[in-house]
């Protein structure tokens, strides 16, 4: 039955290529120009990439269903924003404002000449003009005149050593937003000296075409001001974050280069030979070519489709590159396993038999863990995998149709013994004298098997290398090393962090940055202000046990340690209090109604009660939250304010404009577990159909989750937090990862050696190049991006890094000793004599997943 589920799967499918290898061998020149003239026809598809450019951080880094965009929407609708009665407190997104973090290091920022140059500064911004547009113009208001600071209301030059300002509130203003590095007298409420003072110009949205010219005018406007004499000033803007971003992708335009020099470089030298007719190297640089024009050909079909392109896709070249190269190796380790003298297409006929179905589940499996990526709810994961498990798909059919057609022609040049460089006839070797010379002679081959003659590194790994990792000792050594890898990858996955700073999806030198940093550092004391909105239009404001139950869900709410009990601001409240001083029996429908009205336009709380047709809809309360400053506080309040919110008996909802960004907290690890227990057990059907014996189809499992479980955990040793960026890696590690331990299990099962060390001496001897091999080649894909200033793409090196040397460490060191205990996964082998001593029998038929460079035989 085991052999079955391989034969059954197998057979067709080699036979198939057979036949087309045959064709592709006689029709190159077909298959060589057809896959160039589509691909220049779908690259086409570039011009359309500026229109799908998905470079807006909510589209792309925050849950698609997050519940902060149902709470957004709940809030819309019931409190629309007013531009000509703003309030800033009242907001449901963040705004169109521009602002500015000015910071004295050492000194107190409330002395005249600080607040004098403070005051400037504010004059210098209001003073822009675009066009005929200027601040005054452009700005939010409050009745007829533009929303101020509160310092500015608060202080006056003159005054500014005298004025008494409590913290965080001065006379029911909150002003902890604006004031930060505060210091306070002992025993009081009152500001002895600060640090820092923090300015917001807010924009009417209208007219965004202006607002957004004005706001990049005052982004250079500002940019000049860095250098104020003992004062440094950061500034960021609302549309900062989008702009930033999308210029940091800009960083990796010029590694595009130096990574295709790396490939073709070690291509060239991977293919090179001595010998001027076997030569590999225009081989080489159409396999690296042929890569190319997957990326240009999928990347163009999906722009055509409409599909978009968010930042994150700008890995994938590098990924794809690595990818093309390994499968180039393969087809041209088992072009050499072939018979020198046979005709091109029977050559062409055997390479497609072995190869063809290698790189078929190679690409089944890396294919299959990027469409899986699609499951999660993040745009930036959706686009990555959707243009790189496409660009995979083109990898496989420009190798199997542009490169197989070239490799045919380059077959033809060797038949005719001519020099691979000037194409002219040159003489084979001679008996008894040099096999080859790199000028003149060549064509040299094994005389013993009809094959090209192997690569001694081979012979390495079956002469030293595998008899050490076999050696008792060495195994005792193996598991102490495993050992300490498992625990230190198991510590290392309780201390991840979750989530993405917003200040990462920058270039590192980017304004952006030194504004977050000058925000945690000064401001970072209060939190959010959030909205505790009630939704149940039928709640009887005037009813006193209604109204103990909502003080009592405030109640909870204050209880909470993040957040500030004396900090809440409520109408209800406000117009109790009110209806006490005039002595209104608000406990009676009509007279609370009947009075509503005016008590709310007075008081400034008119946006926080829908009160229409003599219903309220829905009103809103607010609650104040502190000490607020790492990604584990932005997830511990979201979680416990929800869940406050939930155990109410009043139908309420929180909300505030950051829960949106914070939202990936909820899903992050959900989601990230998902993919990868679906991705796991995908994996594991193909491994029991392809490996013929279910127990190490288990160890390739085994091998999987080891893997994954090491590069989460050293993603926290690494600084990587756990997000969409690094959630994308983790689902491409489990297809690359079953590359190596799948190749190794295979190999260790076909073996018909007789024990099991040996077995596992025979699976390095014709893999341990080939898992080398494929894993330099892919880091050299990605290793580029080390040198990037955006966290995004350093993190996809980082880990790609870490699945491909852990991978690899798995196949050709962990996997072989630990199989070498379990000789029962070994087919039983009843013949005495060792067959893979003779040459001539030792052909090895590897059929399996090929991203590791497998061999045919004897590889090189």
């Amino acid at each position: 039955m085991a052999g079955c589920n391989t034969d059954c799967v197998e057979k067709p499918i080699a036979r198939g290529f057979e036949i087309l290898g045959r064709f592709v061998g006689r029709h190159h020149w077909w298959f060589f120009i057809l896959p160039m003239l589509i691909s220049a026809c779908l690259g086409g598809g570039f011009y359309f990439l500026a229109d799908r450019e998905a470079n807006g951080i909510e589209e792309m880094f925050t849950p698609m269903n997050g519940p902060a965009k149902d709470e957004r929407r709940v809030v819309k609708e019931y409190f629309p924003q007013n531009d000509s009665d703003f309030s800033r407190l009242r907001l449901y997104t963040e705004g169109t404002f521009a602002s500015l973090i000015i910071v004295t290091p050492t000194a107190n920022i409330l002395t005249i000449p600080a607040f004098t140059k403070i005051v400037d500064i504010d004059r210098e911004v209001k003073a822009i003009e675009v066009g005929t547009f200027n601040f005054s113009n452009l700005c939010v208001k409050k009745g007829d005149v533009c929303v101020s600071n509160s310092i500015f209301d608060i202080v006056k030059t003159p005054n500014v050593t005298t004025t008494t300002i409590d913290y965080p509130y001065h006379d029911n203003i909150f002003i902890a937003s604006e004031i930060g590095g505060v210091k306070l007298k002992t025993g009081s409420t009152e500001i002895e000296s600060a640090k820092a003072i923090r300015l917001f110009y807010f924009l009417k949205e209208d007219n965004q075409t202006v607002t957004t010219m004005w706001l990049q005018k005052f982004i250079e406007t500002a940019s000049m001001m860095q250098q104020e004499e003992g004062m440094t000033i950061s500034y960021f803007t609302s549309i900062s974050r989008d702009e930033e971003f999308e210029k940091s992708s800009d960083s990796i335009i010029p590694l595009f280069s130096l990574t295709y020099a790396l490939a073709i470089t070690f291509s060239i030298t991977s293919c090179i030979r001595l010998d001027c007719v076997r030569n590999k190297v225009w081989v080489a640089t159409f396999g690296v070519l042929s890569a190319g024009m997957a990326v240009l050909s999928s990347f163009g079909l999906l722009l055509y489709c409409g599909m978009p392109f968010a930042m994150t896709v700008a890995t994938a070249p590098f990924l794809i590159l690595g990818i093309g190269v390994d499968d180039m190796f393969i087809m041209i380790s088992c072009w050499q396993q072939t018979q020198v003298h046979g005709d091109v297409e029977d050559r062409m006929a055997a390479t497609y038999k072995e190869a063809a179905v290698s790189i078929t589940i190679t690409t089944l499996t890396d294919a299959l863990a990027f469409y899986i990526g699609l499951l999660t709810p993040f745009g930036s994961v959706q686009s990555f995998c959707m243009y790189t498990g496409t660009a995979v798909l083109f990898c496989y059919l420009y190798n199997i149709t542009f490169f197989g057609a070239f490799l045919a022609l380059n077959g033809r040049r060797e038949k005719s013994n001519r020099h691979w460089l000037t194409c002219m006839k040159v003489p084979e070797p001679v008996e008894n004298s040099e096999k080859y010379n790199i000028c003149c002679v060549g064509g040299a081959y094994d005389h013993g098997t009809g094959k090209e003659e192997p690569m001694p590194i081979n012979n390495f790994f079956k002469t030293y290398y595998g008899p050490f990792l076999t050696n008792n000792w060495t195994k005792g050594f193996v598991i102490l090393l495993y050992a300490g890898y498992l625990g230190s990858s198991i510590y290392g996955c309780f201390q991840i962090k979750e989530g993405i700073d917003l200040k990462n999806l920058a270039a590192d030198s980017s304004y952006v940055g030194s504004y977050y940093d000058n925000e945690d550092e000064f401001f970072s004391e209060y939190g959010p202000n959030v909205m505790v909105v009630v939704t149940d239009s039928e709640f009887q404001y005037w009813n006193e046990s209604a109204r103990n139950s909502l003080d009592s869900c405030l109640q909870n709410f204050e209880s909470l340690p993040m957040v500030s009990q004396n900090g809440t601001i409520s109408w209800l409240n406000q117009y109790l209090a009110f209806g006490k001083m005039t002595n209104l029996n608000l406990s009676e429908e009509n007279t609370f109604k009947r009075n509503l009205s005016a008590f709310l336009e007075r008081s400034d709380f008119v946006q926080d009660v829908n009160f229409t047709d003599n219903t309220i809809y829905a009103s809103r309360v607010f609650i104040q939250t502190v000490n607020v400053s790492t990604a584990v506080d932005e997830k511990n309040m979201l979680n416990e304010l929800r869940e406050t919110a939930k155990d109410c008996p009043v139908k309420l909802v929180v909300y505030h404009p950051a829960f949106i960004y914070f939202d990936q907290y909820a899903v992050i690890v959900s989601n990230t577990i998902q993919n990868i227990v679906v991705a796991t057990l995908a994996m594991l059907v193909i491994s029991l159909l392809l490996i013929p014996n279910p127990i190490c189809s288990l160890w390739v499992t085994f091998a999987i989750a080891s893997v994954i479980v090491g590069v989460a955990g050293f993603m926290a040793f690494w600084d990587v937090n756990l997000d969409s960026v690094s959630m994308i890696n983790l689902v491409i590690c489990i297809g690359f990862s079953v590359d190596f331990s799948a190749h190794i299990s295979y190999a260790f099962v076909s073996s018909n050696k007789r024990t099991a060390n040996e077995k596992a001496i025979d699976a390095v001897y014709h893999l341990g190049y080939p898992i080398i091999q494929g894993a330099v080649s892919t880091i050299l894909g990605v290793v580029a991006l080390s040198a990037a200033e955006s966290y995004i793409f350093r993190t996809f090196f980082k880990i790609m890094f870490l699945v491909i040397v852990f991978g690899a460490v798995h196949g050709i060191v962990f996997i072989p000793v630990f199989l070498s205990f379990f000789g029962i996964c070994g087919a039983k082998v009843g013949d005495e004599e060792d067959a893979g001593d003779n040459p001539q029998d030792n052909t090895y038929q590897f059929k399996q997943k090929g991203n590791d460079n497998i061999a045919c035989e004897n590889n090189f």
